[in-house]
This record gives C-alpha cells, sequence and structure tokens, in this order.
C-alpha cells in the first residue's frame, strides 16, 4: 500500500484503504491537488504506552555542547 493517495482515488476504494491501515498499522496520507490533507493512522487504545517504554533511558548530561572522549564512545571499548 502507498503511503499516499490523492481524494480521488481515496474516495471510491475507502472502506479497502481503512482495513489496510488497521491490518498493516501503516499509515495513510490523503492528499488534494499534490498536498496532503489528511491523515490516516491506526487507533490505539493507550498511546501513552509508547511513552512508558523510554522511561528511564534518557541520559542527563551536565555539559551537553561539552565534546567528548574516545574513551566515552563504548564502540573503542
Amino acid at each position: 500500500m502507498e503511503n499516499r493517495i490523492s481524494k480521488s482515488k481515496f474516495k471510491p476504494k475507502t472502506i479497502e484503504f481503512l482495513r489496510q491501515v488497521e491490518r498493516t498499522g501503516q499509515e495513510l496520507i490523503v492528499t488534494h491537488r499534490g498536498k496532503p490533507v489528511l491523515k490516516i493512522v491506526p487507533y490505539r487504545e493507550e498511546p501513552m504506552e509508547l511513552l512508558k517504554s523510554l522511561r528511564n533511558t534518557v541520559l542527563k548530561y551536565d555539559d551537553p555542547t561539552e565534546p567528548i572522549g574516545w574513551e566515552d564512545w563504548d564502540i573503542f571499548k
């Protein structure tokens, strides 16, 4: 399924496209004269669940503009 479709192509097959979004989980952007006008995304009961998976994964940097040394890169250890 393409992720962009014109309104004229979307209208006659609306149910088909909605079922594809539901089945695949991929968003669909509907365009009018080449410009995006709608984004169709699958419904999620708990949108905060996605954010919960990120808890305690953010690192704190006291000086984010300070350059880091070679020893700070895990790949070089």
